[in-house]
């Protein structure tokens, strides 16, 4: 991939009824895959303007409102749904209808087509446009407020790295306040290389993900007594759906009856879960660390996201030391 010339700034845009359920174990936010996903789809329909067209995008969220409630004598919390109408014979509809959440999210993607100041204040207006007509992870994108501040922004990038982080620097204050979402498998291997020898991967994520109330120490009054509390990890971590592994052989196209392309090669999948972070985007010194990018191991049968944000931070921590 060549190197980008610009980033492009969507700052928080309002998703009403995203799909709060994006793989078969958790519930919560979007996948990452929804959000390249998005500018992949973003990107086809400007190819009018675009020869080398965009790279990787970065995930902020300012807001997340999962559409949930609690029913009394319960500790469960279940969505709320809605309540569709009967039909002529009386029953309901056979809808299955998935979680919803409403939330505010600000996109950062590179531009790989070269473009002046004044062009590219133009082509954000542009892609702004386009951007209202779309969905993103099946929810609806609300109208565009008034204000400088909710307007597409256009970012030059200079030639060499560190100018590029100096950019970067100024840009990461318009992600304040929020979260960005970051990929943590170093942390994941770290922790299944602690636990048992029969332990996968799978159960390495769960005792990240979870909360483990286990003795943590004598209490101060009373030295008989041992103190139940939960085991604590640094960083915000969270289990992610990041993309598919394959369960079967590729298929020709038009092989598989009543796929969705008959035009292209076909394979049966299942959700890949990693360990993600969020981090305030004051932490991140270089683009790199916030963007996801699409990576697709066709032989292995891996359609997956991927984030280079512990590269980076291992790099930054070398050179540190």
């Amino acid at each position: 991939m060549n190197e980008p010339y610009a980033l492009i700034l969507l700052p928080r845009l309002q998703i009403q009824n995203a799909n709060a359920v994006s793989g078969p174990l958790t519930w919560g936010f979007p996948s990452p895959t929804a959000f390249t996903g998005f500018i992949h789809a973003l990107e086809r329909r400007l190819t009018k303007v675009l020869d080398k067209g965009f790279g990787g995008v970065g995930i902020v969220c300012h807001q997340f409102n999962p559409q949930v409630s609690q029913p009394a004598g319960k500790r469960t919390q279940v969505f709320q749904l809605t309540r569709n109408p009967l039909g002529k014979d009386g029953k309901t509809a056979a809808i299955v209808e998935e979680g919803r959440v409403h939330m505010e999210v600000s996109l950062v993607f590179t531009l790989h087509d070269y473009m002046d100041s004044e062009d590219g204040e133009l082509f954000v207006k542009r892609v702004m446009d386009a951007v209202h007509s779309m969905r993103l992870a099946g929810g609806s994108i609300l109208p565009q407020r008034a204000g400088k501040r909710f307007a597409a922004q256009y970012w030059p990038l200079p030639q060499t790295l560190t100018d590029q982080d100096a950019v970067f620097c100024k840009l990461r204050r318009r992600l304040l306040p929020g979260f960005a979402l970051v990929l943590r498998e170093d942390r994941l291997k770290e922790h299944l290389k602690e636990m048992h020898e029969d332990a996968n991967a799978l159960d390495a994520l769960l005792d990240l993900s979870r909360l483990n109330i286990e003795p943590d120490q004598p209490h101060p009054d009373k030295p008989d007594e041992t103190q139940w509390g939960i085991r604590k990890h640094p960083g915000w971590l969270v289990p992610i759906p990041v993309g598919y592994g394959a369960i079967s052989p590729r298929y020709g196209a038009g092989e598989v009856v009543n796929a969705r392309d008959d035009s292209t090669e076909f394979c049966f999948v299942e959700s890949l879960y990693s360990l993600g972070e969020w981090v305030s985007p004051h932490r991140l010194t270089t683009l790199q660390q916030l963007l996801w990018h699409h990576h697709a191991d066709i032989e292995g049968g891996i359609y997956r996201c991927m984030n280079h944000y512990s590269d980076y931070l291992n790099n930054t921590t070398n050179s540190n030391t």
